[in-house]
């Protein structure tokens, strides 16, 4: 892996030096021994990726804590702690490095950043995983744990165990029945499922379960149903007194409940008023975004977990809440555009069901994003929380047009067709035309001197 050497400023030093540890940044001594680093490294791979800065001191005077930088006399001295990486990542890959200097001021500085890995990844000194979590370092020192983290990180799937029941709960039902009569080449239920290791030593499997019996929640209770919440406020938490009604329990086979979830949570949120220019009208959504964002949420699901999805309709939003982690390499940054199935059976073979409410694998969040952009919605958020995933979809428009233009003018010299475009999510060139030529109309904005036609810019009249 190349290194590069940088030089930053007085301003970006004092930035390093006052970063408080966090769940994804970390500040070491060049004094801290290659075989204990490797602790944050682990970490930082097993959890959600961090960053590391090498060559900060940090000491305590009168109780007061203050750092300084402290860096590598040169690259060659920064070695034993470059192994590392390489002994842990022997392909080169989830992680980048950079020295730092700054005038003024001894050293190279080493800037490491460590990205989520699809496997395990063990600390060195005690050849065990660690977890990052908050500015702490956790060991995974019990099988328990890192059975968890096998889970986590989707290198082992729940959806592959077996359950103690009868295989007809599979074989003999409803879903099966109606599902096999599209199966190409005929076959029988049984033989069909024991060719898809959904029947494994005589048992069902927690995927043929999900998928084919018709109560699979009397099998695994409180981990395969949908809650739907209706909170009559804006709050930022939910409270009994606002619910509108008792919370509604979608039950069933995953095709039934992904189904029933969608068209259940649509007519609720479309009976909300929302004051729009003086007017009462009703909230909606494209109908790909709620399709989208639920069905991903019980195919990618964590089935480990003791959780039920939860979908919360607040006056204001629609919160949708999948128990587990992001799984495999995925984090928040690159979601839209890496693909890691956790339960990779389920998501397999919920697509050959007629009319699959996966037919684009892979594509669900883009959709979704991509629907709420075409009709000026903001888009979706996506948090990460210790044991869950939750999607905010929010009743709200973006800024018009205009507004976005002229906000980025606040902090920009002049501003093209094509920037507008990016900034406000339209594709039509057309459309950005007619906006400029109105600001340009009400005295806002004017064409740059000297551009013209297809390099045409705008800036703030004078």
């Amino acid at each position: 892996m190349p290194i590069t050497l940088e030089k930053i400023n007085d301003e970006q030093l004092n930035q390093i030096l006052s970063s408080q540890e966090s769940h994804f940044l970390d500040l070491k001594s060049i004094d801290i021994k290659p075989a204990k680093l490797t602790r944050s490294i682990s970490a930082f791979a097993n959890a959600s990726g961090g960053e590391i800065y090498i060559g900060i001191d940090e000491n305590e005077i009168d109780g007061v804590k203050y750092r300084n930088w402290r860096g590598f006399t040169d690259q060659e001295q920064a070695n034993a702690h470059l192994q590392v990486f390489q002994e842990l990542f022997p392909l080169g890959q989830y992680y980048n490095y950079t020295f730092l200097s700054c005038d003024g001021y001894s050293g190279l500085v080493l800037q490491v950043g460590i990205h989520k890995t699809r496997e395990i990844v063990n600390a060195l000194d005690k050849r065990i995983p660690y977890l990052r979590l908050g500015a702490q370092n956790l060991p995974q020192e019990t099988e328990e744990k890192v059975a968890r983290l096998r889970l986590d990180k989707g290198i082992d799937s729940f959806e592959t165990s077996t359950v103690k029941a009868d295989i007809e709960v599979i074989t003999n039902s409803l879903p099966i029945i109606n599902f096999i009569s599209s199966v190409i080449p005929s076959t029988e239920p049984e033989q069909w499922l024991k060719k898809q290791q959904l029947i494994i030593n005589g048992k069902p499997t927690v995927a043929g379960v999900i998928l084919f019996a018709e109560e699979p929640q009397a099998l695994l209770p409180k981990r395969c149903g949908v809650k739907i919440y209706r909170y009559k406020t804006t709050d930022q938490e939910g409270r009994r007194e606002n619910l509108a009604f008792d919370p509604i329990t979608i039950e069933g086979c995953l095709y039934h409940q992904i189904m029933l979830a969608v068209k259940t949570t649509k007519e609720i949120v479309e009976e909300i008023p929302k004051l729009d220019s003086g007017k009462l009208k009703h909230i909606k959504y494209p109908d790909e975004v709620l399709h989208e964002i639920i069905t991903n949420s019980l195919l990618h699901r964590d089935y480990s977990i003791l959780k039920d999805v939860q979908i919360r309709i607040f006056d204001n939003r629609i919160e949708v809440e999948s128990p587990g982690r992001l799984p495999g390499h995925v984090t928040l940054n690159n979601i839209l555009k890496e693909q890691f199935a956790r339960n990779g059976v389920i998501v397999r073979l919920i697509n050959k069901f007629p009319q699959a409410p996966n037919k684009d694998v892979g594509e669900g969040l883009n959709t979704a994003f991509e629907a709420m952009t075409r009709l000026r919605l903001k888009v979706p958020v996506i948090v990460e929380t210790e044991n869950s995933v939750i999607v905010y979809i929010r009743h709200e428009k973006l800024a018009s047009v205009e507004s976005a233009i002229m906000e980025y003018l606040v902090k920009h010299d002049t501003i093209t067709n094509r920037t507008a475009r990016a900034i406000t999510g339209v594709t039509s060139e057309s459309t950005i035309k007619a906006a400029f030529s109105r600001l340009r109309s009400q005295g806002l904005i004017e064409i740059v001197p000297g551009t013209k036609n297809n390099t045409a810019a705008w800036r703030k009249a004078r």
